[in-house]
């Protein structure tokens, strides 16, 4: 308990699918605080039940957070310790709790993380794409129009960019990615972390968008999507360099591997001159 007597809260992290992901000092906590809010009481039960955590739980999530919140901090200022889980993964990320961290700081209230499973993280870890500067989008929106603004103002982010996507609308996303960023931007879509049916699959959209368009099971699930970001913009004369080496070799070789002949040549990557090379054979 803290020197002024108030509770303290904590925000624990719990498994994304393997329930061997739980870590102890979760367990111990969550069966020693005063009451748990959980994003879904019922999808909780079964996590508690596991570990055979019997405290009282309550709701909390994005339609009544500001409510309870006012309750919770009454009682975490009489000394009770509270812990706030979300359905799975770190909570706060994408998930309710950031008004009542917010509201606990102000007040003097103690917060402090039980780290563990975050998909975010898992999929970034794994995914192969530059990890020491990425950014979270959480969900596009739901309707394409707003989901191509979104995307357009994207367009020239060179940060690794990671999205959760819905199941139902992953591949029009994909689709919808295509359409502003092109065929040959490289993305990782990790699906069902931690799970039997664990996928992490790489690939140019165009690709991709093939690959889950042929096996309906890469649309079900729980879905990170992970985006090459952008490269530099390149000089004046540095696309008349690309472009031209990239003519003379299209004129003398096949196309792949007149793509990586410049790309050895140019030190650029192989899927931005890809892209190119197909729009010359067109023209």
């Amino acid at each position: 308990m803290n020197i002024n007597h108030f509770g303290t809260l904590y925000i624990v992290a719990t498994p994304i699918g393997n329930l061997q992901d739980m870590s102890q000092r979760a367990i111990e906590i969550l069966k020693s605080v005063q009451g748990i809010a959980a994003e879904d009481t019922r999808h909780s039960a079964s996590l508690l039940r596991h570990f055979l955590i019997n405290t009282p739980t309550l709701a909390l999530h994005e339609h009544n957070e500001r409510e309870r919140a006012s309750v919770l901090l009454e009682r975490l200022q009489r000394g009770e310790s509270i812990a706030l889980i979300s359905d799975a993964g770190t909570p706060l990320i994408n998930d309710p709790g950031y008004f009542l961290v917010r509201v606990a700081r102000n007040a003097g209230i103690r917060v402090v993380p039980i780290p563990g499973p975050s998909a975010v993280i898992a999929a970034l870890s794994v995914s192969g794409l530059p990890t020491d500067r990425f950014c979270f989008e959480g969900f596009l929106a739901a309707k394409s129009k707003t989901r191509l603004q979104q995307l357009e103002k994207l367009r020239n982010e060179t940060r690794t960019l990671i999205f959760y996507e819905a199941p139902h609308r992953v591949l029009e996303t994909l689709q919808d990615m295509q359409q502003i960023w092109g065929i040959a931007r490289e993305v990782v879509i990790a699906r069902e972390l931690t799970k039997m049916y664990e996928t992490i699959y790489s690939a140019p959209l165009a690709e991709l968008i093939e690959w889950v368009k042929s096996d309906e099971n890469q649309q079900r699930g729980e879905i990170v999507l992970l985006v090459r970001g952008a490269e530099d913009l390149p000089t004046e004369s540095e696309k008349l360099s690309v472009e031209s080496i990239l003519t003379i070799l299209l004129n003398e070789l096949p196309l792949k591997q007149a793509v990586e002949l410049t790309a050895k040549i140019t030190k650029k990557r192989k899927n931005d001159i890809y892209q190119r090379a197909l729009v010359l054979k067109k023209e």
